[in-house]
Order: structure tokens, then sequence, then C-alpha cells
């Protein structure tokens, strides 16, 4: 089906930019780079579980999994930044 290629398209996108932003997270000139590049890894993983979710026609197992997967990635960098702020100076 040509729906079925599309989101298989759109899925082998998103696992490039995650790749590519796990690049960013290595070798980021800054901190704050790195703390992007996996604030977008952790938005792009939840898309890719979306997009399975579609893909195996089970959106909904999947969808839980993605908003559980979301909590717990917005909490960690709320964790990582406090980090970061209470150090007071951040080497850019």
């Amino acid at each position: 089906m040509v729906s079925d290629q599309l989101l298989l398209v759109f899925l082998v996108a998103l696992v490039f930019i995650v790749f590519l932003m796990l690049y960013r997270v290595l070798k980021g000139p800054t901190v704050f780079d790195r703390l992007n590049g996996l604030g977008v890894i952790g938005t792009d993983a939840i898309l890719i579980l979306i997009l399975i979710g579609f893909l195996e026609k089970r959106v909904d197992m999947y969808i839980d999994i993605a908003i559980s997967y979301g909590i717990l990635g917005f909490i960690s960098l709320v964790v990582i930044a406090k980090y970061f702020d209470g150090k007071g100076d951040v080497d850019q």
C-alpha cells in the first residue's frame, strides 16, 4: 500500500536524523548543543514509536509507550538542566 511505503520512508528519515543528532551529542562543541541533540533524539524516538504503531496496526499500544517515554525524556532533561544551572558556569 502507498501509505505504508510513505510511513516507511518517514521512519527511515527519522532514524537517519537520530544518527545525525547522536553525532551532535557526542561531538557537540557546547553542553547546550548536546542537550538540544538529546531533546531531538527523544522527540524523534516518540515519532518513530508512533510510526511503528501505524505500520503494525497497533497504534494504541505504541502511543502509551510513546507517552511514557516522552514524560521520562522531559523529566531527565529538566534534571540535567537543573544540574548545570547549579554548577554556576558551563564551559563553552
